[in-house]
């Protein structure tokens, strides 16, 4: 394909040759040779004037995404080659996790270690520990505490279930809720099977509430989105409710003592072989100083 190329650029099978340090009749049977594989006419020829017949000018178009790939591909491996090799970490995340505590880990992180990449896979919480244990991934942020055999578990905090209200949602005038208050309030919950769906559920349950469900998502953010559009309350991680949505009054928080009894702690999980990586145990460092500074 970069010889078709070339012979395109030149405008000339001559010029080409000269270029690609080819005879002119090797460079012709390797143009033929290459019509004869795709099964198409690349050229009109008309005397010494080669003229690109629209599968010519596609062949080109695919030709060019070609050597870009190349040329991306040389770029990505030459730290390799030259022993230059990226230091990397594997992480895999809960979906809640992912979106609620990895990211302002990475921003944390990569501060200091700006080189180094990272890689986040997604699963749930049974799916990332398998992926710890069979060495699939560095490292395994979870919304809970892992006892299993040949995994370390580091906790880094506690979190519980919030009651979140839009602005000028009639609760907010009330001095205090309660758990019977949902009883019927119109709400978007996480989608059933996710860790936080099944405590809330759990919740419901314990308390005989039955609360109107309008919406089932498995997005924190379409969540924080919605409930505005759509005025109706949802239960969320205290570790997702960033000051910034609480500060611009775009969400409200009301407590209810039964809802601390939801607690759950986010944890960091590895094997004792994965702290052999050079970058794994800075990365372990600064999540745990970071969640102790945070919880003073």
């Amino acid at each position: 394909m970069d010889i078709f190329a070339a012979v395109v650029e030149q405008q000339s099978l001559n010029r080409a040759s000269a270029i690609l340090n080819l005879s002119q009749p090797a460079l012709s049977r390797k143009i033929i040779g290459l019509e004869n594989t795709l099964g198409v006419e690349l050229f009109h020829r008309k005397g010494k004037r080669l003229e690109l017949t629209r599968a010519g000018q596609i062949c080109y178009e695919y030709a060019l995404k070609m050597r870009k790939i190349n040329l991306d591909m040389i770029q990505a491996l030459s730290p390799f080659a030259s022993g230059n090799i990226p230091p990397s970490i594997t992480i895999g995340a809960s979906l809640t996790t992912l979106q609620s505590t990895l990211p302002e880990l990475i921003t944390l992180f990569t501060k200091d270690y700006p080189q180094t990449d990272i890689l986040a896979l997604t699963g749930k919480t049974h799916e990332i520990v398998l992926m710890v244990k069979e060495k699939k991934v560095d490292l395994g942020l979870v919304a809970s505490v892992i006892d299993h055999p040949g995994i370390h578990c580091v906790p880094l905090f506690d979190d519980h279930l919030c009651l979140v209200f839009p602005p000028g949602h009639p609760f907010l005038d009330r001095s205090e809720v309660r758990m019977s208050d949902m009883n019927e309030l119109p709400m978007i919950l996480f989608s059933k099977g996710t860790w936080y769906r099944i405590l809330t559920d759990d919740l419901f349950h314990r308390y005989a509430v039955f609360p109107n469900v309008r919406m089932e998502i498995d997005s924190f953010e379409a969540i924080i989105r919605l409930v505005p559009s759509c005025n109706v309350a949802t239960l969320l991680p205290m570790s997702y409710l960033r000051s910034s949505l609480l500060e611009t009054g775009d969400l409200h928080i009301r407590n209810i003592p039964e809802l601390l009894q939801t607690k759950r702690t986010t944890s960091l999980i590895y094997t004792e072989d994965a702290t052999g990586q050079a970058s794994i145990n800075p990365f372990i460092w600064k999540a745990k100083d970071y969640f102790i500074r945070e919880g003073e």
